[in-house]
């Protein structure tokens, strides 16, 4: 009767036990799956500062994850470089590793190599804000992490 009733304790602990993992490991994945969306989502929150382009050299960093800066400042009249590196391999499936940088209206096209750099040097010759994009990998210009704007002061 005492064995029964200690296995009869020892089955209830198991029990308590297996029942504390449990909601130890729930409440481990949803935190995670909370913490990493609000990592993802983060930069849609708080947007970038202006880049000022120092010594007229812009320097971006372009990842599957979207540009280093999303905002670029620079004056009418006065050329600047824009110096592109893509930090993805070659092993990616979506554009094979490059990124671009394209503004339209200046017919500007920067295309990075896996791993590379490329740097282009234009004039923007009035003022006003132009969007720059990546259109090769990455959802193209439908990703918001791949849109950026070159801010051009008189």
């Amino acid at each position: 009767m005492k064995e029964k009733k200690a296995q009869h304790r020892q089955n209830q602990e198991n029990r308590i036990i297996k029942r504390r993992r449990k909601r130890w490991a729930y409440l481990f994945i949803v935190a995670t799956t909370i913490g990493g969306a609000a990592w993802l989502a983060a930069p849609a929150f708080w947007p970038q500062r202006p880049t000022a382009i120092a010594g007229d050299i812009a320097e971006i960093k372009a990842t599957m994850g979207g540009f280093s800066t999303s905002i670029l400042r620079a004056k009418a009249g006065r050329p600047i470089t824009v110096r592109l590196t893509s930090m993805d391999t070659s092993f990616h499936t979506d554009g094979g590793g490059k990124h671009q940088f394209a503004i339209d209206y200046l017919k500007v096209n920067i295309i990075a190599p896996p791993l590379g750099t490329r740097e282009a040097t234009f004039t923007p010759a009035e003022p006003g804000i132009y969007e720059y994009y990546c259109d090769v990998c990455c959802g193209g210009r439908a990703n918001p992490t791949m849109v950026g704007k070159l801010i051009v002061d008189a």
